[in-house]
């Protein structure tokens, strides 16, 4: 059965719902650009997965969810519509760009591409096995399942700190297990869980493999430096490794670096004219939502002056 094609060319198509594409969305709207979201989630990307947010300028703190629904309603109120899909191509045309979802096709002059990362895999015996009946990649979305219950996070970073330091108010106990002898978390994160009891820690140690039948009942452990191998029990494993981008559908634009995330230049522009990046997919130093704003506003008014200068093309071509 073929895809079903609509007639509507809009200024600007927006891939992807979390903090970058929503204030992409908000500024080419506001500009008075025809503009289409499309999203294969709910609008929010990872802040629907974060409990609290402490470091986004004008709140003190905010739950992820409140603020992301906060972020749709301004990106909508001036008329930029919301449509369900998940993007598999996108066909850069003269005319116009063809965005080419699993059973539908839409028309844009211009596409800002929001779509993000997803936590990256260990790739260990047991983790596709035990996903979902104990592995976890979300605390805020499966914490609630592990009450009073030994729980081992893995990872170093902000997210695997954070992320451990909310599963206390459920677990008996978090383990954090980390292939280094230091943390890279942010110290005020750092400071948290060190200060927490129910927090412990095992360090320069890696998971070999998640043990379980049905669920998880426990974690084999190699020590990097002694080869030493262990075991530890525990009902439900987080794990923070690091990020992939959620690029594989423009891989074939030639816009990514080696890993896949998208570079672009100051104003989120990609190497193909009238596409942008902005957020998480972007290669970039930090991605935090306060950047990921920051990229949406640059991408929304650079969009916003690629579509004018398409206008003024072809008026001139005209009157010709």
């Amino acid at each position: 059965m073929g895809k079903e094609i609509q007639d509507k060319i809009y200024d600007v198509i927006v891939i992807g719902s979390g903090p970058g594409g929503m204030t992409a969305a908000l500024y080419t709207s506001r500009s008075d650009l025809s503009t289409l979201i499309i999203e294969r989630g709910a609008p929010g990307g990872q802040l629907i997965n974060t409990a609290e947010v402490e470091n986004y300028a004008g709140f003190k703190s905010i739950k992820g969810p409140e603020l992301a629904n906060n972020m749709y309603e301004g990106a909508t109120q001036f008329g930029a519509e919301y449509t369900f899909g998940d993007v598999r191509e996108i066909i850069d045309g003269k005319e116009y760009k063809q965005i080419i979802t699993s059973n539908k096709i839409f028309k844009a002059r211009t596409i800002v591409i929001a779509t993000g990362a997803e936590h990256k895999k260990i790739g260990i015996p047991g983790e596709n096995e035990l996903n979902g009946r104990g592995v976890s990649y979300c605390a805020v979305c499966d914490g609630a399942f592990f009450r009073d219950r030994p729980l081992v996070v893995v990872g170093g970073g902000d997210s695997a700190v954070e992320e451990g330091t909310y599963l206390t108010q459920f677990a008996s106990k978090v383990t954090i297990v980390h292939r280094r002898d230091e943390l890279r978390a942010q110290q005020i994160l750092q400071d948290r869980a060190f200060n927490n009891d129910k927090v412990d820690f095992i360090w320069d140690t890696v998971v070999e493999e998640i043990e379980g039948e049905n669920n998880v009942d426990a974690l084999q452990l190699r020590n990097v430096k002694t080869g030493e191998v262990s075991e530890l029990p525990a009902d439900g494993v987080f794990i923070y490794i690091g990020l992939l981008p959620n690029s594989d559908a423009f891989l074939d634009l030639g816009i990514t670096d080696q890993e896949g995330w998208i570079v672009t230049d100051d104003h989120m522009e990609t190497s193909a004219p009238g596409i942008f990046a902005v957020g998480d997919v972007r290669q970039t130093v930090l991605r935090q939502v306060a950047t990921a704003v920051g990229d949406g506003s640059i991408a929304g008014d650079a969009a916003y002056t690629y579509v004018e200068s398409l206008k003024e093309d072809l008026a001139l071509k005209e009157e010709v």
